[in-house]
């Protein structure tokens, strides 16, 4: 006589095999954390260096680039979206210090994204610029989508 019936069996190597799963997709995450945090070859971590150009750049921002970061980060899930915010802020502010400008321009912001964001992220940016009318060709060389590539010639 069987203690306990096959469906509840199966049932509990399903959730065996659930909880498996998303323990492992946790500890992924949080070992690129950890990852993050280690310090560099120079003292820093990644992420200190991303508070460093953040609060070096803070008077830079105006609301003007505010408002474009806050776009360029709108397709970002909420729960994502202030890390990510975070980490381009920093790029950005990193490279508006550099060219020792006074403010944030546009053009930070557009550099800037690119070079903090995957490869699969920028084919939202040349959605966003071409619908604000905004010309990206200085930047194409730093795009990696399909858009940007040049057409092969003809084969003759």
């Amino acid at each position: 006589m069987k203690s306990s019936p096959d469906w509840f069996m199966y049932f509990i190597a399903f959730w065996g095999v659930v909880l498996v799963v998303f323990m492992s997709i946790g500890g992924f995450f949080m070992f690129r954390k950890f990852l993050k945090v280690l310090p560099k070859a120079d003292g820093k971590s990644k992420l200190d260096w991303q508070n460093h150009w953040v609060e070096l750049s803070r008077p830079l921002w105006n609301d003007e680039s505010k408002a474009m970061l806050d776009k360029l980060v709108s397709p970002v899930p909420n729960a994502f979206r202030d890390i990510a915010k975070h980490s381009i802020a920093a790029q950005i502010g990193q490279l508006a210090v550099e060219s020792g400008e006074g403010k944030v321009t546009e053009e930070h912001c557009i550099k800037g994204y690119i070079m903090a964001t995957p490869k699969r992220d920028h084919a939202f940016l040349i959605n966003f610029l071409d619908s604000n009318g905004i010309d990206y060709s200085p930047y194409a060389h730093l795009l990696h989508s399909e858009k940007t590539k040049p057409l092969a010639p003809p084969v003759v």
